[in-house]
């Protein structure tokens, strides 16, 4: 899953352009289309987001890209909860044992957060490569200190599966409730 992650990285590197189209290598209702697709809005929306950064950006354009981000936040929680659908899916026919125990997050927040990480640890390889010998160093540290997390974030993750499907872990799902951008749910949005 994560040299998925990085492939998607590197591909979307190769124009570094927020509006390229993602050309998912996937076939179309794979689980690996679906993973390739959440990372690649989660490298886009990370791009965007240093798009809004800079204290001289437009307000019109910072307003547009706000906007932007907000979908792809929503894009984000829907591709999650698709993903957590395939893992509930693996998992619906293994009988919990009676001490079966709750996970804090599902296996496909862990994901995100892998892919999140997988950015991470792409941006500060490229950070500890250059600048002076003081900002390599310091990149290189942190860097390292991503390294370590994610080999226990994908340990972590390989456990939860590995649990679930010996029926020591119950997978349940909650979906995101999100306000924000609903009209029915906004007071600033329903009360115009």
């Amino acid at each position: 899953m994560y040299a998925l992650f990085e492939r998607q990285i590197v591909e979307y590197h190769k124009t570094d352009s927020v509006d390229a189209g993602q050309n998912n290598p996937y076939g179309d209702g794979t689980f690996e289309a679906l993973l390739w697709e959440k990372s690649w809005v989660d490298t886009v929306q990370w791009h965007l987001e240093d798009l809004v950064r800079p204290a001289d950006v437009d307000p019109v354009y910072a307003l547009q890209l706000k906007r932007r981000i907000d979908a792809s936040n929503q894009h984000r929680t829907d591709l999650v909860e698709r993903i957590d659908d395939h893992y509930m899916m693996q998992f619906k026919d293994v009988a919990p044992q009676p001490d079966a125990k709750l996970n804090t997050e599902t296996p496909a927040w862990a994901v995100d957060r892998l892919s999140i990480l997988a950015l991470k640890i792409y941006h500060f390889g490229i950070e500890a490569g250059r600048g002076d010998a003081e900002h390599r160093a310091k990149c290189q540290a942190k860097l390292d200190t991503l390294l370590t997390q994610r080999a226990d974030l994908t340990t972590a993750i390989d456990q939860l599966l590995d649990d679930l499907a010996a029926g020591r872990r119950v997978m349940k799902l909650y979906r995101q409730m999100k306000m924000y951008n609903d009209p029915s749910l906004n007071p600033m949005l329903y009360k115009k």
